[in-house]
């Protein structure tokens, strides 16, 4: 069984908010597109009473849906939860927290549904209400690497209120802190994706789940997303040149201490060059076998179950 909209809200420990949020979800959706949708909360392991709070609003609405992860794994696995058990043949995603705005849903949906081209609109969070230095200065600069190093342009790679289609974020899967990558990953298997600016309302309930430090895990995750975008199935080009430059720069340096040692009559014994050449070979040496390691599991990936390399956009071959 399938249904038209499924609305995918990761929360933890926001208590204090979901039962407006469900209000006004409601209204919006009921009014839109009666019938026809589902709302999956995501209880990503809440120490407050969370759960409780769902529990009781389940009793009054059938489109309720919940699920309850056994410990706090992170906002993406709890949006791979949702992906995963979600019907809709849009896929809509937005924080538990209220300052996405329900009533930009169908704005976004309506997009996507009028443009068969477009798989992704992705919220712009255009006049943002959060703290400049903490937050809006991190954000501007995280957002111009990242689209910068992707390819993909985007103002706003943190803004959760998302709609796909479900034969898009089918197809991805998504791991550690990966969510806010989720339109570059996409946009590897294909999708075409616009930006609109949507609504954003100043936190008035429960307290931030980012800090600072959230900086540095966005440059680790992008340094893998670089990475699997080029190099996913070509390991060895990734480790294969660096290895090489390594290995002839080590060479070149052997054969020049050989024609000082044998021909020149030098002493090359404790020359800080012939380390410099030790290093060089065996770092070469290293990474040239990493990237042969990295074609081999790319292979046992692939082969044994059968796993294709690409996927298939439209396909008139019978």
């Amino acid at each position: 069984m399938t249904t038209k909209i499924s609305v995918v809200i990761p929360v933890f420990n926001e208590a204090e908010a979901i039962t407006t949020l469900i209000n006004k979800l409601g209204n919006v959706l009921s009014k839109n597109y009666p019938s026809d949708f589902e709302v999956l909360f995501v209880d990503d392991g809440s120490t407050d009473n969370t759960t409780e709070v769902l529990e009781k609003e389940k009793i009054g609405f059938s489109w309720l849906k919940i699920i309850t992860l056994t410990r706090n794994y992170g906002q993406s696995t709890a949006l791979q939860a949702g992906f995963d058990f979600s019907i809709g043949e849009f896929i809509v995603t937005m924080d538990g927290d209220l300052q996405n705005e329900p009533e930009d849903i169908p704005k976004l949906l309506d997009l996507i549904e009028k443009n068969h081209n477009i798989d992704l609109v992705s919220g712009w969070r255009k006049n943002r209400y959060d703290a400049t230095i903490t937050r809006k200065i991190p954000s501007k600069i995280a957002n111009s690497l990242i689209s910068k190093v992707t390819g993909v342009k985007l103002h706003d790679y943190g803004c959760s209120l998302k709609v796909y289609r479900s034969t898009v974020i089918k197809n991805i899967r998504i791991y550690g802190e990966m969510h806010r990558f989720i339109p570059a990953i996409a946009a590897e298997v294909g999708a075409k994706i616009i930006e609109i600016p949507v609504k954003h309302h100043p936190r008035t309930t429960g307290v931030s789940k980012y800090g600072i430090d959230r900086t540095a895990r966005v440059l680790l995750d992008l340094i893998w997303i670089k990475f699997s975008r080029k190099f996913i199935h070509r390991p060895i080009h990734a480790f294969g040149g660096i290895a090489l430059i390594m290995l002839v720069a080590g060479l070149l340096i052997f054969s020049w201490l050989f024609f000082e040692k044998f021909f020149l009559g030098n002493d090359i014994g404790g020359r800080p060059l012939l380390i410099l050449g030790l290093l060089l070979t065996l770092i070469g040496t290293q990474l040239l076998a990493v990237g042969l390691i990295g074609e081999l599991l790319t292979r046992i990936y692939h082969e044994p179950h059968g796993r294709k390399q690409y996927l298939i956009k439209k396909n008139s071959v019978q």
